[in-house]
């Protein structure tokens, strides 16, 4: 017997009501949706920010990817704004199946 998918559900503003529902090819449309094609680069930032949610329940602080990309990738220290021009929330974070923070002082 094949295991039910569920269709993930959004709030109003795109951003996904349970991470769980998160999936690569989801993650490809949303980028898709941003005029953004994923690179290596932009899978590490994705992959760091699901794994550091899966580990401690909170999405990271944007310094946290700055920090882990800077050390892979080197170059700018500001690497992650360049990945998403419009915000480590409303691309990153969105795009790596988290939900909307409730409050967030960073992009």
């Amino acid at each position: 017997m094949e295991a039910m998918t569920r269709t993930p559900a959004f709030d109003d503003q795109g951003y996904l009501f349970e991470p769980a529902d998160w999936t690569e090819d989801l993650a490809r449309d949303l980028a898709r949706q941003e005029n953004i094609e994923l690179t290596e680069r932009h899978w590490d930032a994705i992959r760091y920010i699901r794994d550091f949610f899966a580990e401690h329940q909170v999405i990271p602080d944007v310094r946290f990817v700055m920090r882990h990309l800077g050390a892979r990738h080197g170059g700018s220290r500001n690497l992650v704004f360049e990945l998403f021009p419009y915000g480590y929330v409303r691309q990153a974070c969105r795009i790596a199946g988290m939900r909307k923070p409730r409050s967030w002082s960073t992009g």
